[in-house]
């Protein structure tokens, strides 16, 4: 009995598997153009901080120095406060993205929320290098940012695949019937894509939160 209900979860693992696999190769050029935008956001972050002033790098500075200290003080950055934040952006990226793919001009949007996303990233990631150095900077980061950016960004580039996806069809098809079905298969992936964007705010948290406090006694 017990090894029929573990074959059964195995099968449908593999199909679960299956569908990822089959819907990242039938949209393979939308997920190479999508990364591709989201790269050069990353890229344009970085580039943003090595040609920063030096007054715009000193309050860059002290507000990465006065984050740290009120981490090492155990401030007030609760799990609740933590994950309210994470689901506000998370989710407000998501919805933001499943709303504008329906608009007539919404594709090129959706690639500057893309791109603006990135630009995020590497603002941040390349500020923690800059102010604290590379080593104390990869170790910030590996503690306070790897495990849910394993789960949002490949979520926030699959939102923009899906939101493309759907302003070609309602570009290339104008029958309301096949419209809203497009419509009906992107909300419902949306919906798939949101379960693992509040999953990564847990993990950032209640884990990532937790990584970064004890890693944080070494900076």
């Amino acid at each position: 009995m017990k090894s029929s209900r573990n074959i059964g979860r195995v099968r449908r693992k593999i199909k679960s598997s299956n569908i990822i696999v089959s819907h990242i190769e039938n949209n393979l050029r939308e997920y190479l153009i999508v990364s591709i935008i989201f790269i050069i956001g990353i890229l344009i972050g970085i580039v943003f901080v090595n040609n920063l002033s030096d007054v715009e790098y000193k309050e860059t500075s002290n507000y990465i120095t006065s984050f740290i200290n009120s981490l090492k003080n155990q401030g007030n950055m609760t799990e609740s406060i933590i994950l309210k934040n994470s689901l506000f952006n998370n989710l407000s990226i998501g919805i933001l993205l499943w709303i504008l793919s329906s608009t007539v001009i919404g594709l090129i949007i959706v690639y500057i929320v893309i791109c603006f996303k990135g630009f995020c990233f590497g603002f941040t990631i390349s500020s923690l290098v800059s102010v604290l150095g590379i080593k104390n900077g990869v170790i910030f980061i590996f503690a306070s940012m790897l495990l849910q950016s394993i789960i949002a960004i490949p979520c926030i580039i699959a939102l923009g695949v899906s939101g493309t996806r759907l302003y070609k069809a309602i570009m290339k098809d104008r029958e309301i019937h096949n419209i809203k079905l497009e419509l009906i298969r992107h909300t419902i992936f949306s919906i798939f894509v949101f379960i693992l964007l509040i999953f990564s705010s847990i993990l950032e948290a209640y884990i990532s939160k937790n990584l970064l406090i004890y890693f944080i006694r070494y900076l």
